[in-house]
């Protein structure tokens, strides 16, 4: 490797970034050395590296003795927890939670308005080229404004939900961790001019334990929190079975935070009016799954957050975090280990 000051921070970006954006990643200060080195990574290069920007590249602590900073190209870890090098004290962990907001909100209200207007049923016409008898019973719409959307994990993401929700006349209702804290907190990060950041837009506030009374209340009940100990199967037949009858679920979480196997049989003796699901429990879903036969079911293969500009999204929070530590200030999404995210 090329001789450098003794100030010269070393980053290895374990990404198939582009030039332009590696070049504006070795803008952010004279100090950094950038390197990237994809799809496999040399160990020589992790070796002396400070920093490792990856997603699924995490070396064994042993060979990365000077290494004290972790970026992660996506915003959950539980795919990398086993991993040695997560749990080094020594190590900060960061996420790239929050830029994924604007798409999954999306996804949501897309879902949210294919149930509302019935487009299921409408492709599945069209793919037969059937016209229906009595179109207008068959296709009542339930106009949005007046709904209320319940969500579960109030981050950049639920918070960019609710905007949206808000501004369609929803009533919004939110389940967080911290209901002292409405606000969204100062290290996460989260792009500007959208989302909730004072938590003003929600109706009510509840605690994970008032989970099924929150969903009773809802039209949509939209799960966005992270997967933990203390969220695996947190809907399961208690939250199903206070739903009402008219009620969608969507899940663009993880798929262990559904008890997938309560969901099948609430959907199947029509507890709830349907779901649309992008994770499920084991992934790619099994062509044996009861899910792919229903009709009242929406499945994307985990694509909500997938976005043209993805790696533009995570190189600019990068880059804010790289600025963060030449200037030795707290990084944004730090991850906490007891809590897991």
């Amino acid at each position: 490797m090329p001789t450098s000051s003794p100030d010269t921070i070393r980053v290895v970006v374990a990404m198939n970034f582009s030039d332009e954006i590696m070049a504006q990643l070795r803008a952010v200060s004279p100090r950094y050395h950038i390197e990237r080195h994809f799809p496999n990574v040399p160990d020589a290069a992790v070796a002396e590296a400070e920093v490792l920007y990856t997603l699924g590249y995490f070396p064994d602590p042993a060979r990365a003795p000077r290494l004290r900073w972790i970026q992660t190209h996506s915003a959950g870890i539980d795919h990398a927890a086993h991993e040695p090098i997560m749990q080094a004290e020594d190590v900060e962990i960061t996420t790239s939670s929050g830029i994924h907001a604007t798409t999954i909100a999306e996804y949501c209200l897309m879902m949210m308005l294919a149930f509302a207007y019935r487009l299921p049923a409408m492709l599945r016409l069209q793919t037969k080229a059937e016209w229906p008898d009595k179109q207008h019973k068959t296709f009542t719409s339930r106009e949005l404004r007046g709904l209320t959307v319940g969500i579960v994990g109030y981050g950049s993401i639920g918070r960019e939900l609710a905007r949206l929700a808000d501004s369609l006349g929803m009533t919004v209702l939110a389940a967080k961790r911290d209901l002292k804290h409405p606000e969204l907190a100062e290290d996460k990060y989260q792009e500007a001019g959208i989302g909730d950041p004072t938590g003003e837009i929600p109706a009510r506030l509840y605690p994970p334990e008032a989970l099924a009374s929150m969903a009773a209340e809802c039209d949509f009940l939209v799960l966005i929190t992270p997967l933990t100990g203390s969220t695996r199967h947190l809907v399961g037949e208690e939250v199903l079975n206070a739903m009402k009858k008219s009620a969608v679920l969507l899940n663009v979480a993880r798929g262990s935070i559904v008890d997938e196997k309560a969901l099948i049989s609430a959907l199947a003796a029509g507890k709830i009016a349907g779901a649309a699901l992008d994770v499920f429990e084991e992934e790619p879903l099994p062509p044996t799954s009861p899910l792919w036969q229903m009709d009242n079911v929406i499945i994307s293969p985990h694509v909500a957050g997938n976005s043209s500009r993805y790696h533009e999204k995570a190189a600019a929070l990068f880059a804010e975090n790289l600025q963060r530590y030449v200037e030795k200030r707290p990084l944004l999404n730090r991850l906490e280990r007891k809590r897991g995210y």
